[in-house]
């Protein structure tokens, strides 16, 4: 059964979402709307500025409907400002964000953008080896509540985390070639219908 994934294309690099979607077994649409939005059967949140997404999403009532989303049990993704605008607490902000998952994220974690970096990083419930991992101006998770999975760190730091239909991710899978994170969510769709 083909699965509608939408990506949340109102900044960052939704295009790239959908171009690492594009070759898999699924429908990927780019969305902006809250009825858009309501279509789907998952939803990724991409990197971007997290301040800004955030404030789109209340301009354009998108927060509800991800909300609604959430709540149906349907699988959502966020990838770096994804994680940020997923997270209950931001360290030190108090910017608009979803809540859902029970984390408390560090923003620019890893310093300002010439201090992005690429590594290979082993992944809990992905066969194959070490992930590629692209990190740009990435935040970590700095605390985990209850039901919180910790899938993946980098040194000592936490930067993949799942929690029932949520998956986070402090990287950027769709900067690589490697779709095995994606095809890691696909299953997450699956497992749900």
């Amino acid at each position: 059964m083909s699965k509608r994934v939408g990506i949340l294309a109102l900044q960052g690099d939704f295009a790239e979402h959908i171009e690492a979607f594009s070759s898999l077994d699924c429908t990927v649409t780019a969305v902006k709307r809250p009825d858009d939005i309501l279509e789907c059967a998952a939803l990724v949140i991409p990197g971007g500025e997290s301040t800004t997404i955030g404030k789109l999403c209340q301009r354009f009532g998108v927060g509800e409907a991800i909300l609604e989303l959430n709540q149906r049990g349907a699988p959502i993704w966020g990838t770096c400002a994804g994680m940020i605008l997923l997270a209950k607490e931001i360290k030190g902000s108090a910017q608009w964000r979803l809540g859902l998952m029970d984390i408390t994220v560090q923003r620019n974690a890893f310093g300002r953008q010439v201090e992005s970096f690429e590594t290979d990083l082993p992944i809990e419930g992905i066969a194959g080896g070490p992930v590629r991992a692209v990190f740009i101006r990435a935040p970590f998770v700095t605390r985990t509540g209850e039901g919180v999975e910790v899938l993946a760190r980098f040194e000592d730091k936490i930067v993949m985390v799942r929690q029932g239909n949520l998956l986070a991710t402090a990287f950027h899978p769709e900067l690589t070639d490697d779709s095995r994170v994606q095809q890691h969510f696909l299953g997450m769709i699956e497992a749900k219908q």
